[in-house]
Formats: C-alpha cells, sequence, structure tokens
C-alpha cells in the first residue's frame, strides 16, 4: 500500500469520545458524526459495501447506501441528492466506480457535504465522459468483447466479470456476483457530466492498483487533478468488497477532517 500526500497509517482508527482533565474539569464536547452516504457503481448494489458498513456503525456512525438506479448521471445524481437532503447534518459521501462520478455531481448540488471519498472511481470535471476519461488510458478490459446489451442496459459477460471486475475473489464467488449484477444503461458512459465537485469540499482517493475496469493511471490522473488525499491499494475494481477495511478508515478520516 503506498500513501501520496500525506504519510499516514491508513488502518489507524480513531474513536471520538469525551476528554476530562482533572478531577474537576467538564467533558470537552465532540462534534456530532456525521452520516456516511456510499454510492455504488455500475454491476454492483449496496450490498457491495457491506464489509464497510459493519466497520463503519462498529465505529459509531450512521450509514445509508441507496440503491442507485444506474440509469443516467443526471438522474441518479438527483436522485441521491434527495437522499442526501433527507438524512439532514453533515454527510461524508462515498462512491465506488460510476458512483464517483454521481457523488461529484451531488456534492455541486446539495450543501452540508462534509468530504467526498473516490474509491476506484471516477472524478468527472463538467463537460467530461466516463468512457472519454477511461478512453484517456491503457489497461481497461471493460469494452465490446467482455460486454453485452439486454435492452440498452449494459451488463459484464459472466465469463468475463472475475477478470474485469473481481479479480481479488474466487471463481465461485465471482460467479455469484456476476449472477446477481445489476446493469447500467449503456448510454451513460457517453453522457458527460454536468458540474465539477466544489473545490471547497475534501477530497480523498483510493487508487485500486491492479483495476481493469478503471485504469490505475486513470485513477491517479483524476485523484491528482482534483487535488486529492490519495492512498494506492492493491486491488481489483471491487475494491469495497476486497479491501473494506481500508475503505473504511479513509471514510473515517476523511470524516475526522484529517
Amino acid at each position: 500500500m503506498r500513501f501520496r500526500k500525506i504519510a499516514a497509517v491508513v488502518g489507524a482508527v480513531a474513536v471520538m469520545g469525551v476528554s476530562v482533565v482533572g478531577a474537576s474539569a467538564s467533558p470537552v464536547a465532540v462534534a456530532a458524526k456525521p452520516t456516511v452516504v456510499l454510492v455504488h457503481g455500475a454491476f454492483a448494489d449496496g450490498s457491495s459495501w457491506n464489509g464497510v458498513i459493519e466497520r463503519l456503525q462498529r465505529d459509531g456512525y450512521d450509514v445509508v447506501a441507496p440503491a442507485v438506479p444506474l440509469r443516467e448521471l443526471a438522474s441518479d445524481s438527483a436522485y441521491v441528492a434527495d437522499v442526501v437532503r433527507s438524512v439532514g447534518g453533515p454527510v461524508v459521501l462515498v462512491g465506488h466506480s460510476y458512483g464517483g462520478a454521481v457523488i461529484s455531481q451531488v456534492a455541486a448540488q446539495v450543501p452540508g457535504v462534509k468530504a467526498l471519498v473516490y474509491a476506484a472511481a471516477f472524478i468527472p470535471v463538467a463537460g467530461e465522459s466516463l468512457g472519454q476519461l477511461n478512453a484517456q488510458f491503457p489497461g481497461s478490459l471493460l469494452g465490446p468483447d467482455t460486454t453485452r446489451t439486454v435492452g440498452g442496459d449494459l451488463y459484464v459477460k459472466k465469463e468475463s466479470f472475475r477478470a474485469v471486475f473481481a479479480g481479488d475473489r474466487s471463481a465461485r464467488d465471482a460467479a455469484v456476483m456476476a449472477a446477481a449484477q445489476r446493469p447500467v444503461v449503456g448510454a451513460v458512459l457517453g453522457e458527460a457530466a454536468a458540474a465539477t465537485a466544489p473545490a471547497s469540499v475534501p477530497d480523498y482517493a483510493i487508487v485500486a492498483t491492479e483495476d481493469k475496469a478503471i485504469p490505475a493511471d486513470a485513477e491517479r490522473f483524476m485523484a491528482r487533478r482534483a487535488g486529492a488525499w490519495t492512498v494506492e491499494v492493491r486491488s481489483a475494481h471491487d475494491l469495497p468488497v476486497s479491501h473494506p477495511e481500508v475503505v473504511a478508515s479513509v471514510i473515517e478520516k476523511a470524516a475526522r477532517g484529517r
């Protein structure tokens, strides 16, 4: 695991509480923890965050993992923005894969976002499409040979799913994930982002160095351009499933603001 911008041990998790100084001191007030909103990407669903959710809940965080419709970037972002508004209070938005593009749009629409965390995710700027970003860098296996279209919906072929999406999983586990995958409308890859995430919101990024869906160099480029605090992990694309402990630790770092 290699760190950028800040030398830190990602695995360290700080537990927030009250501090008492001396026998007569009063407890020091601690700000409420932000709610964490986890946004899955294409070919996945909210269950892909299960390992991350367990760790965050154990550490006292409220967590919401909405079912993203996966219809188009504009409408998916509007839906997640409504979820965020319903939460109330500060939130940390976390996106995996296509979910990164969604949280960028949501942060531009909804005030009160404390931080953005991108886990093997797209970080587009206004006017960019996801297909355009992927095409700029070699290494993605996602394409006509590994996908199929049904009624306008894009699926990863079952025989290609492990190589493209779940390289860290056993063949059996990858086959289960492939069978349960949720498709995305194929046209979404060509849809331009309407907004860039606000520069005032801190960005955190986790680069999956063995990613075969979004090239690792694309993830590095987008994280660097966004000025994100960045950590690299030897992982396939399904980072939240493969390395939930790392993802949860970075989320908690973002929630603490350091």
